[in-house]
């Protein structure tokens, strides 16, 4: 019986493939590839030259059978397109059959893009939430968000370049001015990490066009946020910051983030103080 290998491979740089993830594509009686032609490139510039066949969301439930059949004649490598499957796309339903059939399942591990972009985020490691990939449609998307907003862990999503904007509208109005990690592109020519708050980065974003694909880690909810302040915190903390001399927008900003209260809210806040 044969052992089904999860290989991690690239998310960009093909040095962070590791030795043994090479020797184990090299050995494997077939490699179970979510693109075949993107895992062919990855063979041929190692010199690997292995049967390869699909394994993908539309194909899922029919290859299983047949992979399982592989593995009772050898090794069996699963790869996705970038990271270490599993995550993020059907490889756990290949798990579960291979295991429920009895096999051996074993990683090999090596790049993740959540892991990696919550490492050099700043915000907290020690726990975090996964969440994959936002919902297209607001509606949706929103009530993910909401269903995230309580936890005190920091979250992590992917979201593509057209909807990079409408997401982090959507998570300053569901989850608040909180902080921020925005990795773009990682391992790759273009790789850039940006941080600061959500309201900072729609703003950004109105400048720069997103291009790529993009790894969003977010603060969780800390113990400030568990209460919304009393209006009467609110307005003392707001003629704090008058006299300190800023303005309105980076009052509002500020204590948005701090205070539960929406931006808008602490913004009107200011000018009735002011009048």
């Amino acid at each position: 019986m044969g052992i089904l290998y999860l290989v991690a491979t690239p998310i960009g740089n093909l040095e962070d493939i590791s030795p043994r993830a090479l020797r184990i594509l090299r050995e494997a009686a077939l490699i179970a590839a979510e693109d075949t032609r993107h895992t062919g490139k990855l063979l041929e510039h190692f010199g690997i030259k292995k049967r390869l066949t699909s394994y993908f969301e539309h194909n899922k439930i029919a290859k299983l059978d047949s992979i399982l059949e592989a593995l009772a004649e050898g090794d069996v490598a699963l790869v996705s397109d970038a990271g270490t499957p599993a995550i993020n796309d059907p490889g756990h339903e290949l798990v579960r059959a291979a295991l429920a059939s009895g096999f051996d399942v074993r990683p090999v591990p090596g790049p993740s893009a959540p892991v990696s972009a919550l490492t050099v985020s700043g915000l907290p490691t020690d726990s975090f939430l996964y969440l994959g990939y936002l919902p297209h449609k607001t509606t949706e998307r929103r009530s993910k968000l909401q269903g995230a907003a309580s936890q005190p862990y920091t979250l992590i999503f992917f979201e593509t370049p057209h909807r990079i904007t409408n997401a982090l509208e959507d998570i300053l109005a569901i989850l608040g001015n909180r902080r921020i990690c925005i990795a773009r592109e990682m391992t790759k020519m273009y790789e850039e990490y940006w941080r600061g708050n959500v309201s900072e980065a729609i703003e950004y974003f109105k400048i720069k066009e997103p291009r790529g694909e993009f790894t969003l880690v977010i603060e969780g909810k800390n113990k400030e946020e568990s209460e919304k302040w009393e209006e009467a915190k609110v307005m003392e903390a707001v003629r704090k910051e008058l006299k300190a001399g800023k303005s309105a927008k980076e009052i509002s900003a500020e204590l948005a983030e701090r205070s539960g209260w929406s931006k808008k809210e602490v913004y009107n806040l200011v000018h009735r103080d002011k009048t």
